[in-house]
């Protein structure tokens, strides 16, 4: 048996009624968790860990057609949610939605560090859908998207945001960063990704989870 610390300043009395015996094996498991939660939290780790094995699965699951998604959206933005979204159920956060669609790529903004390209996937001509390619990503559509994903899950809101911010180092260094940036226009594109709806009338950005070129026309 060990002893817990107690104050040897207070009357004897006191202080044994302040401590209490710990069995050496409860010590030693206590011990054990402090110094498995002490642990240097690695989003960019985390990240790779689950993109393969569940993060793209579950996309390729739950993706909708861009048309389908927006049209339920705009009429009924909770049932779009559940059937081709997530979103926490505690707090007053909006619905991420998950979409796949193919279009051709009729505009392209690479100046930018938030680089995005503009898809036109009904032949009409015009975008359907607003795509970032990095390195800048705004939001944290991927991360939020995920039901297996909590919060709660977390130390700290820092190590959440950190991870959020992972989604984007991994899918720059696996797949968007190796975009043509000089020959995007005119090419065909397949996209699986997730986006927050904004105002009425708004194009969808959408944050790629794959995302697929076809040859230079």
């Amino acid at each position: 048996m060990r002893w817990t610390g107690c104050l040897a300043i207070v009357p004897i009395g006191v202080a044994l009624a302040s401590c209490q015996f710990v069995a050496t094996a409860d010590v030693q498991k206590l011990a054990a968790e402090k110094s498995a939660t002490s642990e240097v939290f690695d989003p960019d780790k985390a990240v790779a860990s689950i993109w393969t094995a569940k993060v793209v699965p579950y996309f390729e699951k739950k993706a909708g057609p861009l048309q389908e998604v927006l049209d339920l959206a705009s009429k009924s933005p909770d049932e779009a949610g559940s059937r081709f979204g997530y979103r926490p159920k505690s707090g007053d956060v909006p619905w991420t939605l998950m979409v796949r669609f193919d279009g051709v790529i009729i505009a392209a903004d690479t100046e930018s560090r938030a680089a995005a390209v503009s898809v036109d996937t009904a032949g009409q001509g015009k975008p359907d859908a607003i795509v970032q390619i990095g390195p800048a990503i705004r939001g944290t559509a991927i991360r939020d998207a995920l039901d297996f994903v909590s919060f709660n899950d977390f130390t700290n809101q820092i190590d959440f945001a950190r991870f959020g911010k992972a989604f984007t180092t991994y899918e720059n260094r696996e797949f968007l960063g190796k975009l043509p940036r000089d020959s995007l226009i005119g090419r065909k594109v397949s996209v699986v990704g997730a986006y927050q709806p904004g105002s009425t009338g708004e194009l969808p950005l959408v944050t790629p989870a794959e995302i697929t070129l076809g040859p230079k026309p």
